[in-house]
């Protein structure tokens, strides 16, 4: 038989977890963008809540329920960025493209990848590797190769340092201002790195690691002038999107060295002072809808075209795939590799598989969206 406590208490922890979930849901219903990771073990009557969150507002949110809720707990929740760290808590890429992983080792999955001078929030330390989060607000590991770390201080010093952006889709700098000299690394559009000089047709630049180079100035632009210039269009998206044709895919990638089909549209926003979100499932969430109904004649250069299994009576839809209108019944995606589609079928170039499973079109350009970062009124790079 079993006693009445038993059923209280198996009725209490009931309870105690429907909170936990409630408040994950309310708080970090997206696991790729908020950290809640908590659980309540039984001990000596009370309740022991083990685990670690970034959001401070969702375990405080949570101890009030379980408080108003008359049930006793022990707060073990850790709080993130973790002390460990000292203070560490920001920092920069500080390679052309940082690989980051869903786990702490390189053999996990590609999650996302980050380019040089990007800031990012820095939560914790396991090993050689670091938990961060991008600008985006995407979560992954990178190891201690791809990052400096920095106070908040450091970091907004760095910010108001004069800087240059790499504007072609691959190059090097140099350790002299000469190509044919010492690469000291690759860099890959949307770079960018301290400007310290102008010399021979070069820029002086220095890594957040402390390095010092020299890129071509023909291929590089001061940050600041390159900010001043973006009036981003259709136009100017198609072009960004057309010269980064033939790059291959790869899952996670968000760079010029290999984009998956959200890193390539990611990537062309980006070079046009846009930040936009991670993943497809993330992008379809963002702007204002335009079709639903393959009536494509709505559509404007730079709309994007999201594809995947529309909603049953027994199924919620799933987004898998988005590429770019760039006009005359045409999209542009990275499938294989960077390419363009038609929609139209008597073109050579004709997409059955993908007008199958079209979805809807979202307008992001010159939107106002919590998902959207103009890096003109935002800033991201400088103070």
């Amino acid at each position: 038989m079993i006693s009445c406590g038993n059923l209280e208490e198996k009725a209490e922890k009931v309870l105690l977890e429907e909170q936990i979930s409630t408040i994950k849901n309310k708080f970090a219903p997206d696991k790729r963008v908020a950290l809640f990771q908590v659980e309540a073990v039984a001990r000596e009557g009370k309740y022991l809540l083990k685990g670690e969150s970034n959001l401070p507002e969702a375990v405080s949110a949570l101890k009030k329920r379980l408080s108003d809720d008359n049930i006793d707990f022990i707060d073990s929740i850790q709080l993130l960025p973790s002390a460990d760290l000292e203070g560490k808590t920001r920092g920069l890429i500080t390679i052309s493209v940082a690989n980051l992983r869903s786990n702490p080792k390189h053999s996990a999955e590609l999650a996302t990848q980050a380019t040089l001078g990007t800031p990012i929030k820095i939560y914790k330390k396991k090993g050689d590797w670091s938990l961060i989060q991008t600008p985006d607000g995407y979560l992954a590991w990178v190891d201690d190769g791809g990052i400096v770390p920095l106070t908040e201080d450091e970091l907004e010093r760095w910010k108001i340092t004069k800087k240059i952006i790499y504007t072609e889709t691959y190059g090097h700098v140099y350790e002299r201002p000469d190509k044919s000299s010492q690469p000291v690394s690759d860099v890959v559009a949307g770079n960018v790195l301290e400007l310290l000089d102008e010399q021979n047709d070069f820029y002086a630049v220095k890594y957040p690691d402390g390095r010092i180079g020299y890129v071509d100035g023909s291929k590089s632009q001061p940050y600041q002038q390159w900010l001043e210039s973006m009036e981003p269009s259709g136009e100017s998206l198609v072009t960004t999107s057309k010269q980064l044709m033939g790059i291959p895919y790869l899952w996670g990638g968000t760079s010029t060295k290999g984009v998956d089909c959200s890193g390539f549209t990611k990537t062309v926003f980006f070079l046009n002072g846009l930040v936009i979100p991670r993943d497809a499932s993330q992008q379809v969430h963002t702007g204002i809808p335009i079709d639903s109904i393959q009536s494509f004649d709505l559509l404007e250069k730079g709309d994007l075209l999201f594809f995947g299994r529309k909603a049953t009576d027994s199924t919620r839809e799933k987004v898998v795939h988005v590429g770019m209108w760039i006009g005359d019944n045409q999209f542009i995606h990275s499938s294989g590799k960077v390419r363009i589609s038609s929609m139209d079928n008597k073109a050579d170039n004709y997409d059955e598989f993908n007008r199958n499973r079209y979805l809807r079109s979202k307008r992001v350009l010159k939107q106002e969206d919590k998902g959207l970062i103009s890096l003109v009124k935002t800033p991201l790079f400088k103070e």
